[in-house]
């Protein structure tokens, strides 16, 4: 009897030992080159959130360095310091810097006869891997009180500019990780009209 309680224990010492090391096992915290987790999963994985219920360490999900929304303001008179941005790179697009540059470079506002000083229209779209424009770009914003031909004038410049750089050259890291990912440009014309329009 005695030798069968002291099998019992070493057994279920045994047990809960390897329960302790499966339980225990370690979690791959490497950014961006881990499985998700799944029920079916035999080996280590990072889990996509935390919860109270986790015994154990939690790596909630990292957000991908491109993120899910970009956006960029552009303005027709670039501040001083800001005008570099607006240079467009002359080699295929590789960072968020160089698209950002490239859609800068792009911008053409209305002719001041038919422009409106301190115009703001915002657009969301996305892009192809290719370079191209998945659908046309949709208005989100739009100056309040605009009169509805102003603001088509300002559309239609809009869409003349993307298309006139269209299709933008990605290299196939940025181009795949910018497929479908919606952004959103904000246009200002922060142009002084009222000058231009004194000009001969």
């Amino acid at each position: 009897m005695p030798r069968f309680a002291i099998l019992c224990l070493i057994g279920l010492s045994l047990g809960i030992g390897a329960a302790d090391a499966q339980h225990r096992r370690q979690i791959d915290a490497t950014p961006f080159s881990h499985a998700p987790c799944s029920v079916l999963d035999g080996q280590p994985c990072t889990p996509s959130f935390c919860s109270v219920f986790n015994d154990g360490p939690c790596i909630p999900e990292i957000d991908y360095p491109y993120g899910q929304n970009l956006q960029l303001t552009i303005e027709s008179v670039p501040e001083q310091d800001q005008v570099a941005k607006y240079k467009k790179p002359d080699h295929d697009l590789d960072t968020i810097g160089d698209l950002f540059a490239a859609l800068r470079s792009c911008w053409t506002p209305p002719p001041a006869e038919v422009a409106r000083e301190g115009m703001q229209m915002s657009v969301r779209f996305s892009f192809r891997r290719s370079g191209g424009i998945i659908a046309t770009p949709r208005v989100t914003y739009a100056t309040a009180g605009i009169p509805a031909d102003t603001r088509a004038t300002y559309l239609k410049a809009i869409n003349a500019s993307l298309t006139a750089c269209l299709p933008l050259k990605f290299t196939a890291g940025l181009g795949g990780a910018l497929a479908g990912r919606p952004i959103a440009i904000r246009y200002v014309d922060n142009r002084d009209l009222g000058k231009q329009a004194g000009k001969p």
